[in-house]
């Protein structure tokens, strides 16, 4: 499968993971033991297995939610690796809230050529969108 059908694949899935169903995701992933995954809500996995079982959390947090736009930043191809850095503009109701939230996420994504079709091997996601204090990445 090309590179850029699989993109548009995961950005379907995405919409199906902010309504909380992760498994479209969990197809577009690598089921490598390198594969890997930092999410907002915890520290980083690699693994299949952990990483499969944070996709399952992370989706059990959204409800009737979408991504409402992309905003492709840069991306690099090499024959069997893409990089890709996009800002993900979501709409969900979070953590079993009533109302909708709307919120931003700053995404890394690497892809790798898996015999003939493209997996994620990695993803990135944080809510950092704007500049942030010289002092955000010291705990308080």
């Amino acid at each position: 499968m090309q590179l850029d059908d699989v993109i548009d694949q995961f950005h379907q899935a995405v919409n199906q993971f902010a309504k909380g169903n992760p498994e479209p995701a969990k197809a577009i992933f690598s089921h490598s033991r390198d594969v890997s995954l930092a999410n907002p809500w915890g520290p980083p996995v690699v693994g299949w297995e952990r990483v499969s079982g944070a996709l399952d959390s992370a989706a059990a947090r959204f409800k009737s939610g979408r991504v409402t736009a992309f905003d492709a930043l840069t991306k690099h191809v090499t024959t069997d690796l893409a990089c890709f850095l996009d800002i993900e503009h979501w709409q969900a109701k979070v953590g079993g809230a009533d109302k909708m939230s709307p919120f931003d996420l700053r995404v890394t994504s690497i892809y790798r050529l898996e015999g003939d079709t493209w997996a994620l091997v990695h993803r990135h996601a944080d809510p950092i969108t704007t500049p942030q204090a010289p002092d955000a990445v010291l705990r308080k």
